[in-house]
């Protein structure tokens, strides 16, 4: 009884900005670690379902990158990295294509055990994000390396967005893509969920990551900042401060906002 009592008074001091974002619709992000506890997927689908219930539109983008490699393993291919972005052969393609459909197949079901309702955002193999083939800056190479098929998002299909989207239900997207061929393609999370933010012009996106956001001594908690602008983004940048799996998010943060995102937020998603 005093656990629902406090629930109760939590939820009651939060209503006044539940009720703000009513209507809206915040883009979330997650995956890598994450995505490795069962636990944790289920706390954050938890909390998806109940934002959806107070009446906040979510559009959720996932991940899969460790199951991936674990399914090339067993498939006897080998996994390497261009600048932090997976080579993608044709044999991995089909690897990262059917992992990523069971996940989000997994996420979907999952929603449903919660009492919510969800649809994915890649059906019948077409999928909400136009892409065009990425071309990498590899220090090893002179110039662009082509890195097989690994796609740059160039636009949004929100018009299947909007069609996949309804009330109370939460829209689940993988990040594969398709090019104007039809020929499909893997694509970075974090700038797949950037680029459905800009185009949908949400409220908030939300990157969850295995880090309380942004450190300005990497490692030290202690150095945490709360907020941070854009000239202080760039120059941290520029000092290496931001770097490796934290950069993609802050680039993503800034595409968002720069693209009339009100709010963009990197957290601790095993908090």
């Amino acid at each position: 009884m005093k656990e629902a009592m406090e629930k109760a008074a939590v939820l009651i001091e939060a209503m006044p900005y539940l009720q703000r974002f009513a209507g809206k619709e915040v883009v979330v992000k997650f995956g890598g670690s994450t995505m490795e506890s069962p636990e944790v997927i289920d706390d954050i689908l938890e909390d998806v379902v109940f934002l959806s219930t107070v009446g906040i539109k979510v559009i959720l983008i996932h991940g899969g990158g460790k199951r991936i490699s674990e399914a090339m393993a067993r498939a006897g291919l080998a996994t390497k990295f261009v600048s932090g972005y997976r080579v993608t052969d044709i044999d991995a393609l089909e690897i990262v294509v059917s992992v990523l459909t069971e996940v989000n197949s997994e996420l979907v079901s999952g929603v449903g055990r919660h009492g919510g309702s969800a649809a994915s955002g890649f059906q019948d193999d077409e999928s909400t994000l136009e892409v065009k083939k990425k071309l990498v800056f590899d220090s090893a190479h002179a110039g662009a390396r082509d890195i097989g098929y690994v796609g740059d998002v160039v636009s949004i299909n929100t018009d299947r967005l909007r069609s996949l989207e309804s009330e109370n239900t939460i829209l689940i997207v993988p990040p594969i893509g398709s090019d104007d061929s039809g020929s499909l393609y893997n694509v970075n999370a974090d700038s797949a969920a950037a680029a459905i933010a800009a185009a949908l012009r949400a409220e908030k996106i939300v990157f969850l990551s295995d880090v309380h956001g942004i450190m300005a001594r990497p490692g030290d908690e202690d150095s945490f900042l709360s907020t941070i602008s854009r000239e202080e983004v760039s120059h941290l940048i520029s000092e290496g401060v931001i770097s490796g799996g934290m950069l993609p998010k802050v680039e993503g943060c800034l595409e968002a906002i720069g693209a009339g995102v009100r709010k963009a937020h990197i957290i601790d998603g095993g908090l």
